[in-house]
């Protein structure tokens, strides 16, 4: 049993978790959750035992020096909660319990298992996953942001899609298959990294997880210097493309298609709500440096609150457990296929040289899950939201 003491009775607390490796192209989604725990002052109550889930040849610790004495460093996954005072902009409070970590080396079942012990402990009322996969999608476009769920109650609720995937897998995938079967509502959230530029990291990747993260838990997002970021990281990106006319015309190749398969979007309600970001971005209530306030739901509705034995007791809601559904690949640019993540046979030039601003292009694949990414050969790797 899992016992938590010091850590307070949470209001509407919603999981958001990310883990570097496979899942996380361009480190974008755990640079996300980094943020949310910097910008928010996440407090650290809660650390999985590496000994049980980590080869440590395989994700090393690392010494530093803390006034002249050495330290280790162990690979694990943390768990921090954040209270957010004005979560909507309209005063009510929220809490986020913010999960970061590695990817798993073994025991993935025994590991979703404690991330769910803690989340039924806490009385989490939903998970969101965030993750990030190669693309072939432009630096120069929107980044591409797919939201996808194994509970077709919460898809049509929340307007996500409902994943049918079938393929490899990485801990995003096996995670979320462990909610579906606990009764827990999940959310996987997956950005598109353009894959000739993958090396991290990639802030415009991460601010437009965020982005896409306020409008699902209706918050305000202190943004920082992201934006900024996000700007400079572009910048250089293109002035390294400039250099290299082969590299300049298949991104122009890849503007081209991403703009064609937009079209029936750029209308009705993408507009509406572009426009409806504008405006609160303009809201002199908002603050600078504050992300839009969203406004699709907070998860109350599935929450799975059960009685636990540590005494805690919250009012029970039928839970909203499903079958198991098969896993369905999320796409960014409506292209068939290619199995999600991992490292694809990009068919465009390569770019070559580093980015100072933003990590810059790189021809190498990141190790990263790709739900939405378009078809490509290579080694298959398995988001399925």
């Amino acid at each position: 049993m899992i016992e938590l003491e010091g850590v307070p009775e949470l209001i509407d607390p919603v999981m958001v978790a990310a883990f570097e490796g496979w899942n996380d192209a361009g480190d974008a989604a755990s640079a996300a959750v980094a943020h949310l725990d910097r910008e928010w002052k996440g407090e650290v109550f809660a650390a999985l035992d590496a000994e049980d889930y980590y080869d440590f040849q395989v994700n090393r610790p690392t010494v530093w020096l803390d006034g002249g004495v050495r330290k280790i460093t162990w690979p694990t996954t943390r768990l921090s909660v954040v209270r957010i005072a004005d979560a909507n902009g309209k005063g009510k409070p929220r809490d986020l319990v913010l999960v970061r970590g590695i990817e798993p080396s073994m025991r993935w079942r025994s590991f979703c298992n404690e991330i769910l012990g803690f989340a039924h402990e806490l009385g989490v009322e939903m998970l969101v996953v965030l993750g990030a996969l190669l693309g072939d999608t432009p630096h120069t476009r929107p980044v591409p942001v797919s939201g996808v769920t194994s509970d077709p109650d919460l898809a049509r609720r929340l307007d996500l899609e409902e994943t049918r995937y079938e393929g490899p897998t990485g801990i995003v995938g096996i995670l979320q298959e462990a909610c579906t079967h606990a009764g827990v509502p999940a959310v996987s959230l997956w950005a598109a990294v353009p894959h000739y530029v993958s090396q991290p990291p990639n802030p415009k990747a991460t601010l437009a997880l965020l982005n896409r993260l306020e409008d699902l838990l209706d918050l305000r997002i202190p943004l920082g210097e992201l934006s900024e970021d996000a700007r400079a990281w572009q910048l250089g990106v293109d002035q390294l493309a400039a250099e290299d006319s082969e590299v300049a015309e298949y991104v122009q190749s890849l503007e081209e298609a991403r703009d064609t398969a937009d079209l029936p979007e750029a209308s009705g309600e993408a507009i509406a709500r572009e426009f409806e970001r504008y405006l609160r971005r303009r809201d002199p209530q908002a603050g600078p440096g504050l992300a839009t306030e969203g406004g699709v739901a907070d998860g109350r509705d599935g929450s799975y609150l059960r009685d636990t034995a540590s005494g805690r007791t919250r009012p029970p809601k039928p839970p909203a457990s499903k079958e198991a559904k098969e896993p369905k690949e999320p796409r960014d640019s409506k292209d068939p296929g290619r199995e999600p993540g991992g490292p694809a046979d990009a068919k465009g030039p390569e770019t070559r040289g580093t980015d100072s601003a933003g990590g810059g292009p790189d021809s190498r694949k990141a190790d990263a899950e790709d739900p939405q990414d378009s078809p490509k050969e290579g080694p298959a790797d398995g988001s399925e939201g």
